[in-house]
C-alpha cells in the first residue's frame, strides 16, 4: 500500500543530513530519466526507505521534488506513481523537446571542435552496442549521453536544465517507446548530426536534431 507523501510520518530514527536527502533523489531521479521504472509503477516512502536505508524524512522530501518536476505523479489519495502520459502531453514534450534542444544544438556548433566530434562518434558507437543488446536502459542512457555531450558545448545551463527537466517527465514513456521501435541500429539522424557538426551546416543541425527528437515520440503518440 501507497504511503500518502501529505500525511505526517514520524521517523524512526534521527533524520539523516541533506546529503542523503540528495542521494536518495539522485538515485531516483536517474532511474526514471533512464526509464528504468515503467509508466504507472507506484512507489512507497517506505520501500524507498527501506532500499537506501534512511528514514521517512528524506525519502519524503526525494518525492515531493519529484513530483515538482513531474517525474512523478502524486494522485489525491496519495499514491505516487511515474506518470503515465497522455497523447497530447506527449506531443507537448516532443514541441519542447525541438524548441529547447534545437537551440542548445545551434549554440554549440561554434564550439564544436575536432575532440567534441569524436567523442560523439564514441558515445554513437555505445548506443549501437546497446541497441544490438536490447538493454533498452543502457540505449536510453546513451542517448541521451550523446545530446548532453553536445548541449554542454551550448554554454546554457538553464536551457540545458529545462531540457533535461523534459527527459526526467518523458523517461518511463522512452522506454515503452523503445519496445515498440525495435530498433536493429543506431539512429539515422545521430549521424546527421555528426556530419552537420564537421561540415559546420547550422540548417542541417537544426533540421537532424528536430527529427531526432521527435519522430519517435510522434510515433508513439500517434
Amino acid at each position: 500500500m501507497s504511503d500518502p507523501v501529505s500525511n505526517p510520518i514520524r521517523p524512526t530514527v534521527e533524520p539523516p543530513t541533506g546529503s542523503a536527502h540528495d542521494r536518495v533523489y539522485r538515485a531516483l531521479r536517474t532511474r526514471i530519466m533512464h526509464g528504468e521504472i515503467a509508466p504507472g509503477e507506484a512507489l512507497t516512502l517506505r520501500g524507498i526507505g527501506r532500499e537506501f536505508d534512511v528514514s521517512m524524512t528524506p525519502a519524503r522530501e526525494s518525492v515531493r521534488r519529484l513530483v515538482a518536476e513531474g517525474a512523478l505523479f502524486l494522485s489525491s489519495s496519495g499514491r505516487v506513481s511515474t506518470p503515465e502520459l497522455t497523447n497530447e502531453r506527449i506531443e507537448e514534450l516532443a514541441a519542447l523537446r525541438a524548441l529547447i534542444e534545437v537551440e542548445l544544438a545551434s549554440r554549440a556548433l561554434p564550439r564544436a571542435h575536432i575532440a567534441l566530434i569524436d567523442r560523439l562518434q564514441s558515445i554513437n558507437s555505445n548506443v549501437a552496442e546497446m541497441i544490438s543488446k536490447r538493454d533498452a536502459v543502457g540505449y536510453i542512457r546513451t542517448n541521451l549521453e550523446f545530446h548532453r555531450t553536445l548541449y554542454l558545448r551550448a554554454q546554457a545551463p538553464a536551457m540545458l536544465a529545462m531540457a533535461e527537466t523534459v527527459w526526467l517527465q518523458l523517461g518511463p514513456t522512452m522506454r515503452a517507446l523503445y519496445g515498440r521501435l525495435r530498433r536493429t541500429e543506431p539512429p539515422q539522424n545521430h549521424k546527421l548530426i555528426i556530419a552537420a557538426l564537421k561540415a559546420g551546416d547550422e540548417p542541417g543541425l537544426r533540421l537532424a536534431v528536430r527529427s531526432d527528437v521527435t519522430q519517435g515520440l510522434r510515433m508513439l503518440a500517434g
